[in-house]
């Protein structure tokens, strides 16, 4: 047993990163940042081709810093797929890089990000939408915000649990939210996010849950190697759909691909909002 609670350990020693190389990788990260705000104060003028292009390109070199690869399964929605609303499951702050890499889209997130340093600037500046989570009123005032954005043929992508999980598990889907998709008779594309370490395992260090931004970019800048899957599944039609339906659907639907089991709930929360 003692030899068998050592090998782990082990194993992840073998696999740490050299101190010289987290310390490039982090170097070349805060230039991405640099890059990212520099990008930002022209975004808002320019079309929203150059817009998406902008956002997937700076999302693609931020994950080839820190050595993510992008594996996607199915079907993203392109320019010409109008009324498209991704929801995904949330592990780590690396998926809103992950879905831009793939799919540019505007993202829903707290409304105290948009006080953060650096973070809040670039959100701002990119069009996400930001929610008073301790405003019962404030969910309609954003459902019809982001039904107006779809109608008016843009993407948007939604992380529904509340909150990150650790990877090997989802949370509960609330279906606040998911009215906008209702409202504006959109497409619901649910996305299953996993990410795997260098022997194809769970990598329960890209996730983000209970620890600093801090430490967070530790684990992972200590990883030789992270693979973001990225499963979108086939649209589900929200037209004579409510809302928990259609939470229920792409909850079933991502924890298929990630062979998981669903997580129950009782009562559904109309109030509760998504986290970042």
């Amino acid at each position: 047993m003692a030899l068998l609670s050592k090998l782990p350990h082990k194993k992840m020693k073998e696999k740490a990163t050299p101190p010289i190389v987290r310390l490039f990788r982090l170097v070349r990260l805060l230039l991405q940042v640099v890059s990212g705000i520099l990008q930002s104060i022209v975004y808002p003028y320019c079309s929203r081709s150059i817009q998406q292009r902008m956002m997937k390109n700076w999302a693609k070199g931020t994950l080839k810093t820190l050595n993510i690869t992008i594996n996607v399964i199915g079907s993203f929605p392109n320019r010409n797929h109008q009324r498209a609303l991704l929801i995904a499951n949330h592990v780590s702050w690396l998926d809103i890089c992950a879905v831009m890499a793939v799919c540019p889209t505007q993202f829903v997130a707290k409304s105290e990000i948009r006080n953060w340093p650096v973070i809040g600037f670039l959100s701002k500046r990119v069009g996400t939408h930001f929610i008073e989570r301790a405003k019962r009123s404030d969910t309609a005032r954003l459902n019809q915000e982001l039904g107006n954005v779809l109608i008016a043929g843009e993407r948007v992508c939604i992380f529904p649990e509340g909150g990150t999980s650790d990877g090997t598990q989802t949370l509960h889907f609330h279906a606040s939210l998911l009215q906008s998709a209702i409202n504006a008779q959109a497409l619901l594309y649910p996305v299953a996010i996993r990410y795997l370490d260098t022997a194809g395992s769970i990598c329960h260090d890209a996730a983000y849950t209970d620890i600093s931004l801090a430490a967070s970019l530790r684990k992972v800048l200590c990883q030789p190697r992270i693979e973001a899957v990225l499963n979108c599944n086939a649209p589900i039609y929200s037209a004579e759909k409510n809302r928990r339906e259609l939470a229920r659907m792409s909850e079933e639907a991502i924890n298929r691909n990630l062979s998981q089991p669903a997580y129950h709930s009782e009562s559904e929360k109309p109030s509760y909002l998504p986290n970042a």
